[in-house]
C-alpha cells in the first residue's frame, strides 16, 4: 500500500489533517503523522518507510533521501519551496512539488495588517497616516502579488508591480501599473511588497542603494525570504534615513539589534506566520494531498519544481 507521510515541526490544524485523512484513504492510501517532532532523526526514521511526504516549512536534503529510497515524491504545502534540496531530489529520482496559490490570501492580508500596523506607529497612540490615496510598488506579481494588488485596490492605493517573468498584460488587466525595473518600483512608491524568492539572483538584492532611494516615509514590507535583505545595508538604511520603516514576517537574523536601535520602525514576527490561518492551512494541506494522489494515479506532475 502506497504510505503517505505528512512530516510537520509545525503541525497542520486538526481539520486540514482529517481533509488530508479523507483524500488519502479515499484513494486507498496509508496516512502517516510526525507532528512537532523534535530530532532529525524521527524525521529520517518516519521517512523511512513512505512512499510520499507532505511537509511545510521543513527541511528536506540529501539525508532523508538517502534514507527514503521509496519515496517518490515530496510536496511542500505552500508556495516556496527553498526548504527542499531540489539537486538531491533530482539525483534520486524523486518529484518535488508546492501548491501554488493556496495560502496566498493569508499572507497578503498579513502584509497589510502589517502596512496598517506601520502607517499606525505601531499603536503607540501617536498619530499615524492612512493607506488611502498612497503608491504601493509590488515585487513580483506571482499569487500573493497579485491578492496584494486587489486589497491594495479596496483600500484606494495605487498599483504598480515589476515581474520579468509575469506577462504585461496580466498586470494591465489587474489594474496594476507595470514597472520595467526594480529600481524603480522603489525610487516611486512609498509602499513596498516584497513578494520574491530566495534565489542565486535575489539574495542580498535590497540595501542601502534601493531603501535609501524610496520616497519620504517609505515602508518595506517583506513577507517573502529573510535572505533577499543586505541586513548590514538596510541597518545603514534606517540610520541614514529616520523616516523609512521595515516590517517582514521572516525575522532577519539581526533583529535584535535592529529592535534596539531602531525601536518600533522595524516589526517581526516571532515566526514566520504568513500562512498560518486555518484556511491556509485546510487549502494547502489539502492542495498536497490531491497532488501527491494524482501523481501516483495519473502520472501527474503539473506543479513539478525540480527537473
Amino acid at each position: 500500500m502506497t504510505k503517505v507521510l505528512v512530516a510537520t515541526e509545525k503541525p497542520f490544524a486538526a481539520v486540514a489533517v482529517e481533509g488530508i485523512r479523507k483524500v488519502v484513504e479515499e484513494a486507498g492510501f496509508e496516512l502517516a503523522l510526525l507532528e512537532k517532532y523534535s530530532s532529525r532523526q524521527e524525521l529520517l526514521d518516519a521517512a523511512a518507510g513512505a512512499d510520499a511526504i507532505i511537509i511545510r516549512s521543513d527541511k528536506i536534503g540529501e539525508d532523508v533521501f538517502a534514507a527514503a529510497p521509496s519515496v517518490k515524491i515530496v510536496v511542500r504545502a505552500g508556495a516556496g519551496y527553498d526548504n527542499v534540496d531540489l539537486q538531491a531530489a533530482t539525483a534520486h529520482g524523486v518529484v518535488v512539488e508546492n501548491t501554488p496559490g493556496q495560502n496566498s490570501n493569508a499572507v497578503a492580508e498579513l502584509a497589510f495588517g502589517m502596512m496598517v500596523m506601520a502607517v499606525r506607529n505601531c499603536y503607540d497612540g501617536t498619530s499615524g497616516s492612512e493607506l488611502a490615496g498612497k503608491s504601493l510598488g509590488i515585487q513580483a506579481f506571482g499569487q500573493v502579488g497579485r491578492n496584494v494588488a486587489r486589497i491594495a485596490k479596496g483600500f484606494g492605493m495605487s498599483v504598480m508591480a515589476v515581474d520579468p517573468y509575469c506577462p504585461e498584460q496580466v498586470l494591465v488587466d489587474a489594474g496594476v501599473e507595470p514597472c520595467k525595473t526594480v529600481e524603480k518600483l522603489y525610487h516611486d512608491n512609498r509602499f513596498i511588497s516584497v513578494n520574491i524568492p530566495a534565489t542565486p539572483e535575489t539574495v542580498k538584492s535590497i540595501g542601502y542603494d534601493l531603501l535609501t532611494s524610496m520616497p519620504k516615509n517609505g515602508v518595506v514590507i517583506n513577507t517573502a525570504r529573510k535572505e533577499v535583505i543586505d541586513e548590514e545595508g538596510l541597518a545603514r538604511a534606517l540610520d541614514a534615513r529616520p523616516d523609512l520603516k521595515y516590517f517582514a514576517d521572516v525575522r532577519p537574523d539581526s533583529a535584535d539589534d535592529l529592535i534596539a536601535r531602531f525601536g518600533n520602525r522595524v516589526f517581526f514576527t516571532p515566526k514566520k506566520m504568513g500562512a498560518q490561518t486555518a484556511e491556509a492551512n485546510i487549502n494547502a494541506g489539502i492542495a498536497a494531498a490531491r497532488q501527491i494522489v494524482a501523481y501516483f494515479k495519473e502520472g501527474c506532475e503539473r506543479f513539478r519544481v525540480n527537473k
